[in-house]
């Protein structure tokens, strides 16, 4: 009798540390994280395609380029976990940016204040916990949509008698790297996350119903975000 009270003892003691392996092990499919992120602008004027007589006219035109300003704004990112190591991600944020000029249009105002809606679902790759601290790095890619809204002409291109901007949505790629950590064993952890997008898009300038200027833009940022995570 009393070897049997040990061997179950002993059968039991062993299914409960397995089942508290399992439950302490197990992750919640939703992540929900809360960041700060720095949106560090690289986009340049790519090429001019149309340009109304009198403004080519202009000597500020000769070599024209432009930059974006940068930006820091909070961020929600949602993802949810198919397996462990296999994931998809979208974010949720605005960003505000001005165009000014360069080269030969250096300090002219030439957007004001667009707002850019960048919306993103990326694919992401995660390694398992196995660096100190349960640091798990992790690579992603998926399509990005940059909407631009509330797009305005600065005060350099009203100056010049534009009297309407818009910027063209168009869609591009982003690429991911960056690693959660967790917090203890609950749910919650810290995320670092950086991103680097490559699209583009066409500003159209109007001034009234005609259009006197259409330009190609590079716009492929730096996104790099922190923040605290919530896993359930």
């Amino acid at each position: 009798m009393r070897k049997l009270m040990t061997t179950v003892a002993a059968a039991a003691a062993a299914f409960g540390l397995a089942g508290a392996a399992h439950a302490e092990g197990q992750e919640g499919k939703i992540q929900v994280k809360v960041l700060g992120t720095a949106v560090l602008a690289t986009g340049k004027l790519k090429a001019v395609d149309y340009i109304a007589p009198a403004l080519a006219a202009n000597p500020a035109f000769r070599a024209p380029q432009t930059t974006l300003n940068d930006n820091a704004v909070p961020t929600l990112a949602i993802e949810y976990f198919f397996t462990p190591n296999i994931s998809v991600e979208t974010i949720c944020c605005f960003t505000g940016h001005h165009v000014t000029g360069d080269g030969s249009l250096a300090g002219a105002a030439l957007v004001d204040h667009v707002l850019v809606l960048p919306a993103t679902v990326t694919a992401k790759f995660h390694l398992p916990g196995v660096l100190p601290l349960g640091i798990k790095p992790y690579v992603g890619a998926g399509p990005a949509w940059f909407f631009y809204i509330s797009e305005k002409p600065g005060a350099t291109a009203a100056a010049l008698g534009v009297t309407e901007v818009h910027l063209a949505n168009k869609v591009g790629v982003a690429v991911q790297g960056g690693f959660d950590m967790p917090i203890g064993k609950g749910p919650f952890g810290i995320s670092m996350d950086v991103k680097k997008y490559f699209v583009d898009t066409r500003a159209h300038f109007f001034a009234g119903s005609t259009e006197v200027l259409t330009t190609q833009h590079k716009v492929s940022p730096w996104v790099a975000s922190a923040g605290v995570t919530y896993r359930f």
